[in-house]
């Protein structure tokens, strides 16, 4: 279904208004009876709550993002680094921004961990980078945390993972690929990472990114999660057959 974008909409109210408006002076101008002060009054409530409403539908809009799937169909578009970047990761907002100075290079959704595992705040840095790493512990060994980026402690990172809408991992930081692929590719050993529960550009350029739901998706087969091609696919920036 095609969805208006917020221009349409505006320019929707924008003619609704002025409709009703000569409907209000058609009224007052053709109407045989006499124009009471109820009259005005019952006309300008009415008025009042259909720009209420139009006002509503536009904000909404805004402020909404995009939905577009799974993580797997979001390719972050990202501007090239001319010298040290920054992580800066959002818990709340579940969104990493890498920056240069302060511009954003890159945006990108994210999924953190739980209130019971909870991505360690603070001030940290990149401790290693493994480009195809499998799980090492059980359970769930061999899984393959693709573009890992360790930090905090060997056990903390970010990686490629099914990203959901709200909070689910152990406090790892999964990312959709191309944005794991693209971020991982940026930074090195060394790189600052900073995680907060906010972030300047939450409301900003955060808001405006898609709310991505990989949770319908079924698992790949175990027999293609354990092979070498969920690499090889990975650094094609796909994975299986979504």
């Amino acid at each position: 279904m095609h969805s208006a974008t917020s221009k349409e909409l505006l320019g929707y109210v924008t003619k609704s208004l002025r409709f009703e408006s000569c409907v209000l002076r058609g009224y007052l101008k053709h109407s045989y009876q006499p124009t009471t002060q109820a009259t005005m009054n019952r006309l300008s409530k009415s008025s009042y709550a259909f720009v209420l409403t139009a006002a509503a539908i536009v904000i909404s809009s805004c402020s909404m993002p995009s939905k577009s799937g799974s993580a797997f169909s979001f390719d972050p578009s990202v501007k090239k680094p001319t010298g040290a970047v920054k992580i800066h990761i959002s818990t709340s907002a579940q969104r990493v921004y890498v920056t240069q100075g302060d511009e954003v290079l890159l945006a990108t959704p994210c999924s953190v961990g739980t209130t019971a595992n909870p991505t360690p705040k603070g001030e940290h840095r990149v401790l290693s980078k493994t480009r195809h790493r499998r799980r090492a512990s059980s359970p769930g060994a061999g899984y393959p945390m693709t573009y890992w980026i360790s930090f905090y402690r060997p056990a903390y990172g970010m990686h490629w993972g099914f990203v959901k809408p709200y909070p689910c991992t152990h406090g790892c930081v999964r990312l959709p690929l191309n944005s794991a692929r693209k971020i991982f590719d940026m930074v090195k050993v060394g790189t600052p990472i900073s995680v907060s529960s906010s972030k300047p550009w939450d409301s900003s350029i955060g808001a405006k990114l898609p709310v991505l739901d990989d949770s319908v998706l079924p698992n790949p087969p175990s027999s293609y999660l354990m092979s070498q091609q969920v690499f090889s696919d990975a650094e094609k920036g796909k994975m299986w057959n979504f």
